[in-house]
């Protein structure tokens, strides 16, 4: 089954604890990579996850997250509407190898909208293939190298302290030519790695581009000591990891409450 890939780092764990710790690294990476602004915390309300911001003093609060496995939907709605600050979204996590007829129709009885859904994938980084493309991948080490990943990125460059070599960060690039293709980062959650923000630049696609940048990211989890590496992705960018050797164990689901009716007019 699915779940195979998480079994040898815990061999007497339930399937429902390993499916657990796949949703921890998620959540933490994402939580972090969102903090990059203001703090975006990860924090437990019993056996959910609450995603938000910390405080702040002009209350302009972005989109919590709150996410589980294994929780049932009245219970994810009744914590979610107690205690967010404002918009919200409520993303349980669903065995991949289990129907999900049941959890679809109570969120509709809910009046919930599905958004999207993300599949939950891992890797045990035992093998990692390795891919040939006209990119040379570097890790990002010197503020130089960050500006210009930034300039590609249209975003602001990283933090000094995510330029060290020992930085829960790694950030990687793919550069043709000296010109920025493509990048990736990784997160580290414990003995663990979360993969976000991938992506190839639309004129350096179906090159290996993409290949090559994660099988430099998977061999330095490795190298550092990870025993496992999870990531969310499209339906079509699965395919992709799926060569890569990650496994699917789970789908997140993005479900956004019905929005409220306008009262009658004074």
């Amino acid at each position: 089954m699915a779940l195979t890939s998480l079994r040898a780092s815990d061999p007497k764990a339930t399937d429902a604890e390993l499916l657990a710790r796949a949703a921890e690294v998620f959540v933490r990476g994402f939580a972090f990579t969102r903090s990059r602004t203001h703090p975006y915390l990860a924090e437990r309300v019993g056996q959910v996850w609450a995603l938000r911001d910390a405080p702040r003093r002009d209350r302009r609060y972005r989109r919590e997250e709150w996410i589980a496995c294994g929780v049932s939907p009245a219970e994810l709605d009744r914590l979610a509407r107690a205690q967010t600050r404002g918009r919200f979204a409520i993303c349980p996590i669903h065995p991949v190898d289990q129907p999900d007829d049941e959890l679809r129709g109570r969120f509709k009885a809910l009046g919930y909208r599905l958004g999207t859904t993300e599949p939950l994938m891992v890797h045990d980084l035992k093998r990692v293939p390795r891919a040939s493309s006209p990119a040379r991948v570097e890790r990002v080490r010197t503020a130089a190298l960050a500006a210009r990943l930034a300039q590609a990125m249209r975003s602001r460059p990283m933090p000094a302290e995510h330029l060290a070599r020992d930085a829960p960060l790694r950030q990687y690039v793919a550069l043709v030519d000296d010109e920025p293709a493509g990048w990736v980062r990784s997160v580290v959650v414990g003995d663990a790695t979360s993969c976000s923000d991938m992506y190839v630049r639309p004129r350096y696609r179906r090159r290996g581009i993409a290949r090559t940048l994660m099988g430099r990211m998977l061999r330095d989890d490795r190298r550092a000591g990870a025993t496992l590496a999870v990531l969310t992705a499209s339906h079509t960018g699965a395919k992709l990891y799926t060569g890569m050797g990650y496994t699917q164990v789970g789908t997140v689901y993005v479900y956004t409450p019905p929005r409220r009716r306008a009262g009658p007019s004074a």
